[in-house]
């Protein structure tokens, strides 16, 4: 039976106070849904697999955070309709912010059936229209940390947005999703383009 993965205990102990009972017990219900679960770190933040992708949490200064990663295919009622934050129920602040036992628990083994159903999000086709972009939350929380990256991002046009963006959702597997987060990151702060290296030819 898969175990705990000490990079979360440590993360868990990092974070603030108020964070911690929250953190452990989102961590409890996980392990109670799918004993199988497995844990591990992605984008500095836990993450819980089983066949994929299932759900992560994380901490911030002031609140905590928790998303499933198929969202969109689960019970769409029990999820707020308004979001504060990222993650499936905004912000969470304490233990009263998220659903009871039952209802997490519930959703937990419903994301864990989609994963061992090999159920896909179905992405919506591509319409040749300039639409809103959609920022992957990794990016976001990403930025987040380096002002001189958003800076360089935030000011960036469509174009040059969209290009980061489908260069991270597009990585076949989440080692190479890891570099190139990385990679968009440093290029960002030093206000770098994706195509950096071909603008000047």
């Amino acid at each position: 039976m898969p175990g705990h993965d000490p990079r979360i205990d440590d993360y868990i102990e990092r974070s603030a106070e108020f964070a911690r009972p929250i953190l452990v017990h989102i961590r409890e219900l996980v392990h109670q849904a799918c004993p199988d679960i497995i844990e591990t770190m992605k984008w500095s933040m836990p993450f819980f697999d089983h066949k994929g992708t299932v759900c992560n949490m994380a901490s911030f200064k002031q609140h905590c955070a928790f998303g499933f990663w198929k969202q969109s295919l689960l019970e769409q009622d029990a999820f707020p309709v308004q979001k504060t934050a990222m993650g499936s129920f905004g912000r969470i602040g304490s233990l009263a912010d998220l659903p009871d036992n039952k209802l997490m628990i519930g959703l937990i083994r419903q994301a864990v059936k989609l994963n061992e159903e090999g159920v896909k999000i179905k992405r919506a086709p591509v319409s040749k229209d300039k639409q809103e972009l959609v920022v992957p939350e990794i990016l976001t929380v990403e930025l987040s940390k380096n002002m001189a990256a958003k800076k360089t991002f935030d000011e960036f046009p469509y174009s040059k947005k969209k290009d980061y963006v489908e260069w991270i959702t597009e990585a076949k597997t989440e080692a190479t999703r890891d570099k190139r987060l990385a990679t968009t990151i440093e290029w960002l702060a030093e206000g770098k383009a994706r195509n950096w290296k071909y603008e000047n030819c």
